[in-house]
């Protein structure tokens, strides 16, 4: 019996405040979102990215209530049947809005005769970490675990299928690392802030180390091996949760959906041709890409060089006490690319520790085939 082609569905919701579930809800009323199709939702809110931006979890928990009624579960429950990522930080131009996956028959605009591989998305969890966990090996290891179960899920058998796995992961509280305390274990730091960038770059090698980056990690190089990353990944780390969701996005001969994914790895925050790189694997230029309808949508990590320059010049991004210069990064990676693509519809996350090179990240591009 030949197995049905799966297809995916992309849509872009803008959003007018993390509590805002308005544009879902109308495009499920209208029947273009089916509720029980959605299998991810990654989410963009107006706050400041760090340890104490409650705006992902009102987002959260906006989306959650809303569709627990549709899907006939509880709040809770809607959590382990969706992947919710929401990335805090919509500095400069970028703008707050959500992007819904669906997988299934009714996916917008699928194709019954398509043909070739076709964007096709997994999702996946780790169990849940330990405060002493993260930033270690464990995480790493889960995430690996994590990243090949999702790859399974999304039918991508090649790791060179895999254009963009995005991770939300945990950060440590002072209660967490209390809490470790008195279990007499040490957390990998004292800092809710520093954790996050330990539990993005743990999260980020585990991916490397799925898709066959780099087979030995260990934990010890995390944060400071900066030879090692992976090309495609793509880890925000926030406080409402203690496990890390996985989204693999790829292209797959299962799938029938309207729409493929490419990327490309940007070298620093203004690396251009690397964005034009990207729209070109999935046959976009930089004449149309502001105009063309077949652009759906842009993901990007965006982070302040470590060593204090940007191709040769200094920036002042890491001494700056007033702004994060995640802040500053998500401002300007998010300036170059929505110049490009002619909108600040853009999800560009801070943070890039071994996502890419230093200073630099992945950029991934999903185009109407």
């Amino acid at each position: 019996m030949t197995k049905r082609p799966i297809a995916t569905g992309v849509f872009r919701i803008p959003t007018q405040g993390p509590g805002d579930v308005s544009g879902l809800m109308e495009r499920i009323e209208s029947g273009e979102i089916a509720p029980s199709e959605i299998v991810a939702v990654l989410g963009k809110t107006e706050g400041n990215g760090g340890v104490n931006d409650f705006t992902r979890e009102f987002a959260l928990a906006a989306l959650r209530d809303a569709l627990a009624p549709h899907l006939g579960l509880a709040p809770r429950a809607v959590e382990e049947r969706i992947a919710f990522v929401m990335s805090g930080g919509t500095e400069g131009v970028l703008s707050p809005h959500i992007t819904v996956f669906t997988r299934g028959a009714s996916a917008s605009g699928a194709a019954a005769t398509a043909s070739g591989k076709r964007l096709s998305i997994g999702v996946a969890h780790t169990r849940d970490l330990l405060p002493e966990e993260i930033g270690r090996a464990p995480q790493i290891e889960e995430t690996a675990k994590a990243v090949r179960l999702a790859m399974r899920d999304a039918d991508i058998d090649d790791p060179d299928d895999v254009h963009f796995v995005q991770i939300k992961c945990p950060l440590l509280t002072s209660e967490r690392v209390e809490a470790a305390g008195r279990r007499g274990r040490k957390t990998i730091t004292a800092s809710g802030y520093a954790s996050m960038g330990y539990s993005r770059g743990a999260s980020a090698l585990g991916v490397a180390a799925a898709l066959g980056g780099h087979a030995d990690v260990a934990e010890e190089q995390v944060l400071k091996d900066w030879s090692l990353s992976s090309s495609v990944a793509s880890s925000s780390a926030g406080i409402e949760l203690m496990h890390n969701v996985v989204i693999v996005m790829g292209n797959s001969t299962g799938s029938a959906s309207p729409f493929v994914i490419g990327h490309a790895v940007m070298r620093d925050a203004i690396d251009l041709a690397a964005v034009l790189r990207a729209l070109e694997s999935v046959g976009l230029g930089l004449a149309d890409a502001a105009t063309n309808p077949r652009l759906i949508a842009i993901f990007a990590k965006a982070e302040a060089s470590p060593d204090g320059a940007v191709r040769g010049f200094r920036h002042t991004m890491l001494d700056d006490t007033d702004i994060s210069s995640t802040r500053h990064a998500r401002a300007a990676v998010g300036g170059l690319i929505g110049g490009v693509a002619g909108t600040g519809l853009v999800y560009v996350s801070g943070g890039a520790e071994h996502q890419g090179p230093p200073g630099g990240g992945p950029v991934a591009v999903i185009a109407r085939a």
